[in-house]
């Protein structure tokens, strides 16, 4: 656990150094490489009064935008960057409940003061975490019964021109991005271990894919 903890702790420090200037322009500069967040948004089809947490918020951006397309719910965030909290709280204000903490390995009750969540969002954040596999079965372990995880992130980039897709890669990488090619088998593979129903697309290009998570009703 201790081996863990720091491992936690080292991914953080990484992250704020990343971040720590990032944060003022990031907004500005990955809306023309982060696509498919308002399509996975557009789709979340939330309740009133439904609560969504936000794994890997960041500056609050998708959340943001979850309470203008959504504006009864209520919003929760999660990010282990503190310098991206900074940026995420100045913008959400009391709209949101921000928390520190690894995707990895969060009590949500501890964090939030509850156990679960009617729909859970990963943006374009499993490719930046490590252990990206504890973290999207932890974001299943936090769902409420009839709750769905939305996820986007990078695809594999098929349909794109081999120059341009290494050039994308490269780039990626300068930032400790590295996209999961396996994303949507593992996410199919929780359809028999935890009960779900999966639902997996792909951007043009195959530039992104988006994943749907819904939990199976007992009986």
């Amino acid at each position: 656990m201790a081996t863990a903890r720091l491992a936690d702790a080292e991914h953080g420090d990484l992250m704020d150094g990343v971040y720590r200037w990032q944060r003022h322009i990031y907004d500005a500069t990955r809306k023309y490489f982060l696509f498919g967040r308002d399509r996975m948004i557009e789709e979340l089809d939330i309740g009133y009064g439904a609560a969504v947490l936000e794994i890997g918020c960041g500056t609050g951006r998708n959340l943001d935008r979850i309470g203008q397309i959504w504006p009864k719910a209520q919003l929760f965030g999660l990010d282990i960057s503190t310098e991206m909290l900074k940026s995420a709280q100045a913008r959400l204000g009391m709209r949101a409940e921000l928390a520190a903490g690894d995707a990895c390995a969060f009590d949500p009750t501890a964090l939030f003061g509850r156990g679960e969540f009617d729909r859970v969002v990963i943006s374009f954040a499993l490719s930046m975490i490590p252990d990206w596999e504890a973290a999207l079965a932890q974001a299943v372990d936090v769902l409420a019964p009839s709750g769905e995880l939305h996820i986007v992130d990078f695809g594999d980039g098929a349909g794109l021109l081999a120059l341009f897709r290494w050039i994308l890669q490269a780039w990626l990488a300068h930032f400790h991005v590295t996209p999961r090619p396996h994303l949507a088998d593992r996410a199919a593979s929780l359809v028999v271990t935890r009960r779900m129903k999966v639902k997996t697309r792909v951007g043009p290009f195959g530039y992104y894919q988006l994943i749907v998570l819904k939990r199976r009703k007992k009986g």
